[in-house]
């Protein structure tokens, strides 16, 4: 199958130097692409992937069938995981998924999408997580309304479904793990000029290695409101509502039904050489029986010598999400980042957006003829030192009580990538974190060491 899939991504990269001009651009999530053009058979192109896309069902003009897939090889090496505490603490798996999908389109209102996961790890040692395997299962599934009002457009849809808001810092795709994430709900989004807004509901879904049986977590409920004003074609400025409702959350603290209220705003675009996103992130609510205080501050900001060689563009990205300060009172600090991205600080990511600050530059090169450079350093520590430390999904790694350091350690990783342009993408990547001295402090602290390869095919 190794072999199979290299053939088909070099077949691929020497076959779509053709491709039609401005096509529309892939998305993580699929369902965001519109080929309503190609029904003209002057549009068409000859690529590939065209004759997969617009695909008349019926004498009416209004019924056809977009169809597409994406497949990935992805092998990782990782040396002392969790710094030496994790079993196995050396391992080295192949990923492989592949993400096909259907789009339904009936008429100017209707729609049925769909889309299968099958995924696995192979030769990884240990249970296998949720994001690691899910041999067959439905990914996507749902059925969309769409309601013309005048200048207004309207968009409901029901069903399982990806989500992603803004910078994915809060509800993301978790598209870098094997396994994207979904959620089963209901939404509806409303278009007008520069204003976009959505509101949610409803349950993620629970991965299981199994096939055909992930069900929506029932002790998870999610609601949100996220609206968007664009300020021009390049910048604008968000602004949102998140709750979620869970059943028996974990933090150093202890163990409690939580109400969780999220609220926020997203400051983004880009003006000449610069760029930025900044975010601002407030959170009330119940933890058992006390109050709920947390609060975040994210930015990233970049620059970039377009006219320069190989075009550099250098970013700082600098993060705090607060922590719990009082771990013998019954009120929480903890920050909770929801259901974030799942390679939140980049290719490793031992560490999660809770009880933590940051400072992330960031140092890209354009070396031609698709190829890119990336070069980034970390630096972590604690915001609290009486809170813990925290993996992306919210496990707690180290226990806050083991040490008044707040130093957690410096991460350095390079990406090399290549892009065809359009279907075709490889990545080779190299990641260290030493550890600081709270690790040391607390358990075993080894540096650890991480390789990632990727191939993927989309069309």
């Amino acid at each position: 199958m190794t072999r199979r899939l290299v053939a088909a991504g070099l077949s691929v990269l020497l076959w779509t130097g053709g491709a039609a001009a401005d096509p529309p651009s892939l998305t993580n999530s699929r369902y965001e692409e519109d080929y309503s053009a190609l029904r003209s058979p002057a549009a068409r192109t000859g690529a590939f992937w065209e004759p997969f896309k617009a695909i008349p069902l019926a004498s009416a003009d209004g019924v056809w069938l977009d169809t597409g897939a994406e497949l990935r090889l992805r092998y990782e090496s990782v040396r002392n995981s969790g710094w030496g505490q994790d079993q196995p603490a050396n391992d080295r798996y192949l990923l492989w998924r592949a993400l096909p999908y259907a789009d339904l389109t009936l008429g100017p209102q209707l729609r049925l999408f769909g889309q299968l996961v099958a995924a696995d790890a192979l030769g990884k040692d240990g249970p296998l997580a949720p994001p690691d395997a899910d041999r067959l299962d439905l990914l996507q599934g749902f059925g969309e309304l769409r309601l013309p009002l005048g200048e207004t457009d309207a968009t409901i849809r029901i069903g399982r479904r990806m989500l992603a808001f803004g910078s994915e810092r809060l509800i993301g795709y978790r598209y870098g793990p094997n396994v994207p994430r979904s959620f089963d709900m209901a939404s509806a989004a409303i278009s007008a000029g520069p204003w976009r807004a959505e509101a949610v509901y409803g349950r993620p879904v629970r991965n299981s290695p199994e096939p055909f049986d992930d069900q929506h977590a029932p002790d998870r409920r999610l609601a949100a409101v996220y609206g968007t004003y664009a300020l021009d074609a390049r910048s604008g400025i968000d602004a949102y509502w998140i709750g979620l409702r869970t059943h028996g959350t974990s933090f150093d603290q202890g163990t409690a039904d939580e109400r969780r209220h999220t609220l926020g705003t997203r400051l983004f675009g880009r003006s000449g050489p610069w760029d930025w996103n900044w975010e601002a992130m407030g959170q009330v609510g119940r933890f058992g029986g006390g109050d709920i205080r947390a609060w975040s501050l994210a930015t990233e900001t970049g620059y970039r010598w377009a006219d320069a060689w190989l075009g550099p563009r250098l970013g700082l990205k600098a993060n705090i999400a607060s922590g719990d300060h009082d771990p013998s009172d019954p009120d929480l600090g903890t920050f909770d980042p929801l259901f974030p991205k799942g390679k939140y600080f980049g290719e490793l990511t031992p560490i999660g957006p809770y009880n933590l600050i940051n400072l992330h530059p960031t140092l890209d090169l354009d070396l031609s003829g698709g190829f890119g450079l990336g070069l980034a350093a970390v630096a972590y520590w604690r915001e609290s030192g009486r809170d813990g430390v925290y993996d992306v999904t919210g496990n707690l790694l180290r226990p806050g009580t083991g040490s008044d350091a707040r130093y957690l350690g410096t991460q350095g990783e390079i990406v090399l990538s290549y892009s065809n342009g359009r279907t075709f993408e490889a990545m080779a990547s190299y990641s260290v974190f030493r550890p600081g001295a709270f690790i040391e402090d607390t358990g075993p602290a080894r540096t650890i060491h991480f390789v990632g390869l990727e191939a993927v095919l989309k069309f």
